[in-house]
């Protein structure tokens, strides 16, 4: 599933500014935490890589579920 999101700029008198707000359904599904560094890669003109510095492990299901 996509989330369409809108490129934002602050245009100031000596510098710019872009932001990209990222969708709080993706941000919930990576378990991303406040305040978390993470890296961009540019890929191509149409892709960028968003990395994490590091990776916190997936949740332990208690015995017998299976997260359905």
């Amino acid at each position: 599933m996509s989330y369409p999101t809108t490129v934002q700029l602050i245009q100031r008198r000596n510098s710019q500014q872009w932001y990209v707000n990222f969708p709080a359904a993706l941000a919930n599904a990576c378990d991303f935490q406040k305040g978390e560094t993470v890296e961009w890669t540019l890929v191509d003109r149409g892709r960028i890589l968003l990395t994490r510095r590091s990776t916190p492990p997936a949740p332990v299901l208690p015995k017998g579920k299976s997260g359905d």
